[in-house]
């Protein structure tokens, strides 16, 4: 199950025990952010692109966009989604769960610069019904090794 994978990495780490389940979906960032009861922008989504022979998790701000140009600049080739029927087996999620946690060794994890407005942050864990509050550096602990990037662009 891929909770269980993101909640024994969560442990390596000492931050297991703050994973939050729900009785709703979090699948989206709108579902996250009503079954937190929090602003959708501080919900950290995992996009997950091809690169080459693996694939790029980039954790953003909910409000995030990806930036073509950005992108190609950051990563010398063109912005291509995972599909979703393929994420489960590429990444260790399934498409509503997918976090940098418990992931496979074939996922490269950047954090977002957009993700630097908040003091705190909340990554779904594995399913689309489960999140975690985390602070900047524990994000960064977590996702460890990781690489801040900036290949978003925020609403005007």
């Amino acid at each position: 199950m891929s909770i269980e994978r993101a909640r024994a990495h969560l442990a390596q780490v000492g931050l297991a025990d703050r994973i939050q389940e729900f009785d709703v979906s979090s699948a989206t960032v709108e579902l996250a952010a009503r079954a937190l009861g929090v602003a959708p922008e501080r919900i950290a989504k995992t996009l997950s692109f091809y690169l080459g022979d693996r694939v790029a998790l980039i954790v953003a701000a909910g409000d995030a966009r990806i930036d073509n140009p950005k992108f190609k600049a950051a990563f010398h080739t063109t912005a291509k989604m995972v599909r979703a029927d393929e994420a489960e087996q590429l990444i260790g999620h399934a498409v509503g769960g997918v976090c940098p946690f418990g992931v496979e060794e074939t996922c490269d994890v950047y954090l977002d610069e957009s993700l630097r407005r908040f003091e705190t942050v909340f990554p779904a864990c594995g399913t689309a019904a489960s999140a975690i509050e985390l602070s900047l550096p524990e994000l960064e602990r977590a996702c460890a090794p990781c690489t801040w990037v900036d290949v978003t662009k925020l609403p005007a």
